[in-house]
């Protein structure tokens, strides 16, 4: 895994530059290759005369657009391997077919397209729902981006033991030398009764009891490889949603587990929470495949 490049998605907004050189960093401090892909569909469009019929004017846009984004990635990070490459089909299928091959995938919150104005882009959402890799949407605010708070944010979920995402997180949290704060959010509903319940007496405290016991059988075994990692547990009342949108914002990353099927079901789930830190997170958010 250690050889295995990150792969930025390139296409020369704003918003992919920042991808650009979020993923220099990391790039840098996992000691990995950077790979810049710009995919296009120009290929399949006529009726524009070309000056140069072998050489398109949307090939040399293109290419273009990537060495731009190279030369930023290597003034960024000299001491970075980086290619840049550009690819004659979809986008979506280019960056998920690398990510087969990757350590990770990068991309922009926003695109050049008619989708721009959207929260979150269309090629953005559809590669964190649907890829076999770590994907980092960057976003939010430039202290966040560039790190300026060192923090690393985990959602813990419904878990029996440690999953991808803490994992992911752990491991992050070790190189950059973070502190990793992990979040479990509780909710106590009226009437509800439960085993928790009956051996607690007090709703409330049931709840806050199991959220507990989710911190630690998620995070006992990570603790236990990653001693020099110091943790922060937060059991929050109220929303996940709300509690780890709170807690990013004063963080340099969010990362978040997505569950992903098998068969015709592949990278279908992406989960109400993974997607509302997607379109609303004032940090980098890293979506990590859980496999079910």
């Amino acid at each position: 895994m250690v050889d295995l490049p990150l792969v930025v998605g390139v296409d020369g907004s704003h918003h992919s530059l920042q991808a650009v050189d979020w993923a220099v960093d990391a790039a840098a401090r996992h000691a990995v290759p950077l790979r810049l892909i710009h995919a296009s569909l120009w290929q399949r469009y006529e009726g524009i005369p070309a000056a140069d019929p072998a050489r398109p004017w949307e090939l040399i846009r293109d290419e273009e657009i990537a060495a731009s984004a190279a030369e930023r990635a290597r003034r960024g990070g000299p001491d970075v391997k980086v290619c840049a490459e550009v690819l004659p089909e979809d986008p979506v299928a280019a960056l998920l077919r690398a990510g087969r091959d990757a350590s990770g995938l990068v991309t922009g919150s926003r695109g050049r397209g008619g989708l721009a104005a959207l929260l979150l882009g269309s090629v953005s959402l559809a590669v964190a729902a649907r890829a076999s890799c770590p994907v980092t949407v960057v976003r939010g605010g430039e202290p966040n981006r560039r790190g300026a708070f060192g923090r690393i944010v985990l959602g813990v979920g419904e878990t029996a033991g440690p999953s991808a995402a803490t994992r992911f997180a752990f491991r992050e949290a070790e190189v950059s030398g973070r502190t990793l704060e992990a979040v479990r959010a509780w909710r106590a509903p009226a009437g509800e009764v439960t085993d928790d319940l009956l051996l607690e007496g007090d709703p409330v405290r049931a709840h806050w009891a199991r959220a507990e016991r989710t911190l630690d059988h998620a995070l006992r075994a990570p603790e236990r490889d990653h001693p020099e990692v110091t943790v922060d547990r937060e059991t929050v009342e109220g929303t996940a949603r709300k509690a780890l949108l709170h807690a990013a914002a004063t963080a340099d990353l969010l990362v978040l587990g997505a569950r992903r099927g098998h068969g015709h079901a592949v990278g279908l789930e992406l989960g109400r929470i993974a997607h509302a830190a997607l379109h609303h997170a004032p940090c980098p958010v890293v979506i990590v495949p859980e496999r079910v």
